[in-house]
């Protein structure tokens, strides 16, 4: 049965992260578990904690009617009161309710905005390093994309930045902490991109969101307080889950914040619970939004991460990779010792070590590890981390 001509394409070119996944099942059936180090996938190690449980027991006994029915679109009214009092701790600004939609999963939340935002043709302006699938968000919803380079540490090119904006620029996209390379933009960075999207404003007379990525915002290494974005552009809306802090990738709950200073607010909210509704996902899940509203302030065990984060940092970088130590997230994103980072990867799969290359991700000369895993796979991949990179260097 013939398919469609973008889907086919957009297969083609999936995502490097799937066919690493799919490449441990198969090494795993022929060579063992215990011999096979897959560090490719993103998928939370840590269980949901103990609250999660005691929540989810709670639910499944009460026995009150309409708990499973359909509700408002926008989820449980006093669901999003209760996410909308947690951020307004976090951030230090006047959020309400009616500023929070629930979503299934921040992918959810993405496709929603841009939905919302886009007619054909207009395009949304990624910073890199990126997660893959923003363009197929994008295509997916009418839009083109355009790709913003970085500089050293990861940082957004503000010169390519300023290129890219143009009068048909509908959405910025950015991502902190970032998947692939587990940095978080600091706040000198937001004031920037936030001037920059200010002057396109004005330059073309023209509207620009900031559409601003955070399923891995709680999961912060460093003392400082997290940067949030809202301050530096009006226009500005948060996509995020509990994917990664209450470790639910499976539940996909998350929500869409909107800047309670967002100019013609109201329309936008409007649009957005009707592109919820159109897009087929018509609610985030009812008892996942019950259970959320509990957790607004848990976490899983951070410091298990930041434990993990540690150990590799050192050893990569004892081993002699350039590697930028992550702030948040459960990524490195290591320099490739070889210009084809494609090339280096099956040079660590030979190994039984899987990773992604940066290609993938918008950055070439690099490759993703997460380490998101357990301890004996992270400590069982350096051999062939050393071997790989010995042999990169005599080549």
């Amino acid at each position: 049965m013939a398919i469609s001509n973008a889907v086919r394409a957009q297969m083609e070119g999936a995502s490097w992260i799937r066919r690493m996944f799919e490449e441990g099942i198969r090494l795993t059936a022929e060579h063992g578990a215990e011999n096979v180090f897959d560090l490719s996938l993103g998928n939370p190690l840590l269980e949901p904690p103990p609250e999660f449980r005691t929540e989810l027991l709670r639910l499944a006994r009460d026995e009150t009617p309409g708990t499973h029915r359909y509700m408002p679109n926008a989820g449980f009214p006093e669901v999003r009161a209760a996410v909308a009092e947690s951020l307004a701790r976090e951030a230090g600004l006047p959020f309400e309710g009616g500023d929070i939609i629930m979503t299934s999963g921040a992918s959810g939340s993405l496709n929603i905005i841009l939905r919302s935002l886009l007619d054909p043709g207009d395009e949304v302006v990624i910073l890199t390093p990126f997660f893959v699938e923003y363009v197929y968000y994008v295509s997916h919803n009418n839009g083109v994309h355009k790709l913003v380079g970085f500089t050293d540490g990861f940082m957004p090119d503000m010169d390519d930045l300023e290129a890219k904006l143009s009068a048909r620029t509908r959405a910025v996209i950015m991502n902190s902490p970032n998947n692939p390379t587990g940095v978080i933009y600091p706040e000198s960075a937001i004031v920037e991109i936030g001037r920059l999207l200010g002057d396109a404003e004005r330059r073309f007379g023209t509207e620009i969101a900031l559409i601003t990525d955070e399923p891995y915002r709680k999961l912060i290494y460093t003392d400082d307080p997290y940067p949030f974005v809202f301050k530096h552009h009006p226009r500005t809306i948060v996509a995020t889950s509990h994917s990664k802090d209450l470790g639910l990738a499976g539940e996909r709950i998350g929500y869409i914040a909107i800047n309670p200073a967002y100019p013609d607010k109201t329309e936008m909210l409007d649009a957005m619970v009707f592109s919820l509704r159109t897009l087929g996902f018509v609610n985030a899940p009812a008892l996942m939004q019950r259970i959320a509203a509990r957790l607004q302030d848990v976490t899983v065990d951070v410091s298990v991460y930041r434990k993990k984060r540690d150990f590799i940092y050192e050893a990569m970088t004892e081993i002699g990779y350039d590697v930028v130590k992550p702030g948040g997230a459960f990524y490195l994103f290591p320099k490739s010792p070889l210009e084809d980072d494609v090339a280096f990867v099956r040079m660590l799969q030979e190994r039984m070590v899987l990773v992604v290359p940066g290609s993938g991700f918008g950055g070439p000369g690099y490759f993703r590890l997460t380490f998101c895993v357990e301890d004996r796979v992270l400590e069982g991949s350096l051999d062939g981390f050393r071997s790989a990179l010995a042999e990169a260097r005599a080549r």
